[in-house]
């Protein structure tokens, strides 16, 4: 399967500006919401891979992590020109935050704000590219990038006809976001991409999750 160097692997920002998207709760339409973590379940698949050594040890973040990471599975992309396309525009963020929010009242969850990290790295790579060369180094970084903490979800997708595509992580935090980034995995990894790549840059942004989940937004991530 081709498959791209994601956000795990390099964390270098050119800057780029980003639009906000903030929106008061809305119903959307859903199969009914699975309930939250069974007894039994202790780590969760959070990517396409799918090894022990790739999931989420539950019990090393939070109830709020933990039921982000849930509505997370539900993630997305609508849209085919993902790798070009406005990063607010391309997933189904209100579809997941209403799974979030179903997720907390099954359990009486009151949530309180907080907010998450989000790096989406984009890409294009010409067509004599070793893919499996690249999948190697981006499963052996995000193995490393789970160990780290706080890493909630990756996405990637496929390269489109210009060797163009798109890599996204949700982390719990910026400080968790580049302790994921200092190992030998990812050192490889960057090593790669400055000669993979013919062209690349990292967006960073924040999901803010409103008291309650009355409201959300995703905005461009400024230090604090």
């Amino acid at each position: 399967m081709a498959i791209d160097i994601g956000p795990v692997l390099v964390e270098k920002p050119v800057a780029a500006p980003i639009p906000v998207k903030s929106t008061a709760a809305v119903a959307v339409p859903l199969a009914p919401v699975l309930e939250p973590k069974p007894a039994a379940e202790t780590h969760l698949v959070i990517s396409p891979y799918t090894d022990h050594d790739h999931l989420l040890d539950l019990s090393t973040v939070n109830i709020q992590e933990q039921l982000l990471a849930y509505a997370l599975i539900k993630m997305k992309s609508l849209r085919e020109d993902y790798a070009t396309a406005p990063y607010i525009d391309t997933f189904n963020w209100a579809e997941v935050i209403e799974d979030l929010r179903l997720r907390a009242k099954a359990i009486g969850h009151s949530w309180t704000e907080q907010a998450f990290y989000i790096v989406a790295f984009r890409s294009q790579v010409p067509p004599t590219t070793d893919y499996s060369n690249l999948g190697a180094l981006d499963k052996a970084a995000h193995i490393e990038a789970v160990q780290s903490g706080g890493f909630l979800k990756y996405w990637f997708g496929v390269p489109d006809v210009n060797g163009r595509n798109l890599a996204t992580c949700v982390w719990r935090t910026k400080e968790d976001a580049v302790l994921g980034g200092v190992g030998p995995a990812h050192r490889r990894a960057a090593g790669a991409a400055r000669h993979s790549y013919t062209e690349w840059h990292i967006e960073r942004l924040e999901l803010v999750v409103k008291d309650n989940i009355d409201s959300w937004a995703i905005q461009e991530w400024v230090a604090k």
